[in-house]
């Protein structure tokens, strides 16, 4: 699949977002970064440390709870991607946002997309986070490498899926986000 950065602008503009309203959940944000290496784009992921308050071990976005001095679910992203990787705010342009999603762990995460033109030296908070990822998009769009399993999560069924894209699946919250995205991009 073949996809720019205008066509992904375009789609996240025109389609109508859906978000969710539950005051007994925490909200955070989550930036999903589309980087541009060499001639293609990867995702930029994070694997999470041991010592994380929540999601420990796991592969997800930068990302986290907001917080009073955010102006917007962007800006949240925005913070907290600076603050676990180092990746200053004026490297990433905001493409759109996805549908918010509803977690187990109790949180409202609202995703946004990011486009990262050139990567800047990171410097990463080697508390929260000890591996920086960039797994190339399209191996996302690869039928083949996504499967599913239905789990029952505090007594409720799930469609839980899994992106067979690295050495440890990419899977949960993170996988439901991507799916989300390349489903705007399957005809």
């Amino acid at each position: 699949m073949t996809l720019s950065v205008t066509h992904i602008h375009d789609i996240l503009l025109r389609r109508q977002r859906h978000s969710i309203d539950l005051r007994s959940c925490r909200r955070a944000a989550v930036l999903m970064p589309i980087v541009r290496r060499d001639d293609s784009f990867t995702l930029l992921l994070t694997k999470r440390t041991d010592d994380v308050e929540h999601h420990k071990g796991q592969i997800s976005f930068p990302g986290g709870m907001v917080d009073s001095v955010d102006s917007s679910a962007a800006g949240t992203a925005l913070r907290e991607t600076e603050e676990e990787i180092g990746l200053p705010r004026e490297y990433v342009s905001i493409l759109g946002m996805l549908d918010d999603i509803h977690i187990p762990s109790g949180f409202i995460v609202t995703p946004i997309v990011g486009y990262v033109d050139a990567l800047p030296e990171l410097a990463v908070n080697k508390d929260e986070v000890a591996e920086v990822l960039h797994i190339p998009l399209e191996k996302f769009f690869d039928c083949t490498l996504r499967r599913s399993e239905i789990r029952e999560l505090l007594g409720i069924r799930r469609e839980v899926y899994f992106y067979d894209v690295w050495k440890e699946p990419v899977w949960g919250a993170t996988a439901a986000i991507i799916k989300q995205f390349t489903d705007l991009f399957v005809i």
